[in-house]
């Protein structure tokens, strides 16, 4: 059956306002235009779309069912249509990002920077702190350090202090920092961390002899799971925290370094890295609940 689309539109602005002169203004269209258009509907359809009442519309039954349809089927077509809104024509952008800052930080907020920035086509590959922009084919990388990276460009995006953090079945047994002499002290391949935490506690290190991770995702599952108590940066796990997986026993943090936003300097940036670097200076200024 081929039906108008002018037709189909014009009954589910009237059906959302049960109005016609709210429509026809929706519309931009007289009122006689709406009612000749859903009239010529009904007699397609053979059936009353609407009651007609002293103060307005009612559905009828066929109303009812064919209103949800229609306003799927043109809600799709507006979020289509939106696609080609931007003018600018899309720009491939590729990211590499260490996992923890990808995972802690990055992928809650993708959405929110597809909607700011549509024309930015995001390509993200993950690495484990060692990168190397050109060899790799990046436009920037996002690493954890002190910001000086040879013939690189660097931008602060975010603090990161690391404290001790372990699973809930483990905690009861940690009183005082002192006690973690008792347990098994899980280490990246940072291997100074321990010895700068327990000198911020004020308490001698002891001989760290737990497993060495190459990620702080591994090292955190790991922790999850009972393996250990790992040094992490609190603020890339609030999730851990809030689903319970992990706890932190101790106020004590250490800050050895922090995330940054990198490109080559013998690289101009695009416009697509520029509005990417702006998302992201905006957007790191501090997590909900979390100093900066």
């Amino acid at each position: 059956m081929h039906l108008p689309l002018n037709a189909l539109r014009a009954f589910e602005v009237s059906a959302r306002h049960l109005n016609l002169t709210r429509a026809a203004q929706e519309l931009c269209v007289t009122q006689t235009a709406v009612s000749q258009h859903i009239r010529n509907l009904e007699e397609r359809l053979g059936k009353p779309l609407f009651r007609r009442l002293p103060r307005g519309l009612a559905l009828t039954d066929e109303g009812l069912a064919l209103l949800p349809v229609l306003a799927d089927a043109f809600g799709r077509i507006a979020g289509a249509l939106e696609q080609f809104s931007d003018t600018r024509p899309r720009e491939v952008l590729t990211v590499g990002a260490v996992g923890t800052f990808a995972v802690g930080w990055l992928l809650p907020r993708l959405r929110e920077f597809q909607q700011a920035c549509p024309f930015v086509d995001l390509r993200l590959l993950t690495h484990n702190n060692r990168v190397d922009i050109a060899g790799e084919g990046l436009d920037c990388a996002i690493r954890f350090g002190d910001g000086a990276w040879h013939g690189t460009e660097a931008d602060r995006l975010l603090e990161a202090p690391l404290s001790a953090m372990c699973a809930p079945s483990i905690a009861p047994r940690l009183r005082a920092p002192a006690d973690l002499a008792h347990e098994s002290l899980l280490r990246s391949y940072r291997a100074d961390e321990w010895a700068a935490w327990f000198s911020a506690a004020g308490v001698p290190c002891p001989l760290v002899r737990g497993t060495v991770f190459d990620s702080s995702l591994a090292l955190a599952e790991a922790a999850a799971q009972g393996a250990g108590v790992a040094l992490l940066p609190v603020r890339l796990f609030q999730r851990e925290l809030q689903q319970g997986r992990l706890v932190q026993p101790f106020g004590t943090r250490i800050a050895l370094g922090a995330y940054w936003l990198t490109r080559l300097k013998s690289r101009p940036p695009s416009a697509a890295l520029q509005a990417f670097r702006g998302w992201l200076l905006a957007g790191c200024g501090s997590l909900p609940g979390e100093p900066a």
